[in-house]
């Protein structure tokens, strides 16, 4: 799910301008011919921060490997069902990791 989400240019650039408070960001979406979406963001979560300091830091690594550990914490704050290292559906951290960052608008 990570990896798919680094992947996601839109989605990176999105976290990029969130991280700097009262920024206005324009979504446009040709494909779908609706007019574009002017949105006024806050402060940024503790969830949105560690999901965009894991996504940086899968883009700009050299080391090969990444630890989400600060976004795995965030999400396990936001939905304790992930504590204690149970197996998750990936469907399911999918849902709870965006709907923690939507919460934090």
């Amino acid at each position: 799910v990570l990896q798919n989400l680094s992947q996601t240019p839109v989605l990176r650039e999105l976290l990029k301008e969130a991280k700097m408070p009262g920024t206005t960001v324009k979504i446009e979406s040709p494909e779908l011919s609706m007019e574009p979406q002017l949105i006024k963001l806050d402060q940024p979560g503790p969830l949105t921060l560690a999901m965009y300091q894991f996504l940086t830091e899968m883009q700009e690594t050299k080391k090969g490997v990444v630890t989400p550990k600060e976004l795995f914490a965030q999400v396990c704050k936001k939905a304790i069902r992930f504590k204690g290292y149970q197996q998750q559906d990936s469907h399911e951290l999918l849902r709870y990791l965006l709907d923690g960052m939507r919460t934090e608008e």
